[in-house]
């Protein structure tokens, strides 16, 4: 059966989402990294993270702002994205800072404040992309979607992990820090909107 023109652009968006891995495991294979490459490995896969989960994020306002349906169809695969590099951030943390000393890891967490954000953030994380699915979705029911609110906290957590991270030039991060507070505050407006004709309602009632 011959693709539809909408699943053709999702397959070449699933593809560009995998260049920037791509990159950074031929990077690191070819040592162009620079003159510390695990230290590039972990912090361009954590920005990469970030990147996805305003891009997911984005599709709900865009869906509204240009009233067409398409941005929803792509927010699962945009999710399960932020999953896929924010893993695969972990796991450069735990194997090549850490090596897998989890009585060090236990202690970093605990004392450092973006270790802590960071590792909250993942661990909120884990569930939305394992209730991704539509069964999940039609099993879980409303508590699906309650669930799922959970990835604006996570949003939050994200931008403090890398805020904190940063000691000296916070330009990018705050570039982050402002979009995601541009986002919250599009679903805090909405939402406002949509309780106003009710307020209304009971204030003349």
């Amino acid at each position: 059966m011959p693709l539809t023109r909408f699943q053709l652009i999702k397959s070449i968006l699933f593809l560009v989402c995998l260049v920037p891995m791509v990159n950074l495991v031929w990077g690191f294979y070819a040592d162009r990294l620079g003159a510390n490459p695990f230290e590039a490995l972990t912090r361009q896969s954590g920005e990469w993270t970030l990147r996805f989960l305003l891009l997911t994020l984005l599709m709900t306002p865009l869906r509204e702002i240009l009233q067409q349906a398409w941005p929803l169809r792509l927010r699962r695969m945009f999710g399960l994205f932020t999953f896929f590099y924010a893993l695969f951030h972990l796991i450069t943390y735990l194997w090549l800072d850490q090596f897998f000393d989890w009585q060090e890891i236990a202690t970093d967490i605990l004392k450092r404040p973006f270790i802590t954000a960071g590792m909250l953030a993942f661990t909120l994380l884990v569930p939305l992309a394992f209730t991704s699915t539509r069964a999940m979705m039609r099993r879980l029911g409303r508590r699906w979607k309650s669930l799922h609110r959970s990835i604006y906290l996570i949003g939050v957590l994200a931008v403090l992990h890398y805020l904190w991270l940063v000691k000296a030039d916070l330009r990018e991060p705050l570039i982050y820090a402002g979009l995601m507070i541009s986002l919250l505050g599009y679903r805090v407006w909405k939402n406002w909107r949509k309780r106003a004709p009710l307020r209304t309602q009971a204030g003349i009632n």
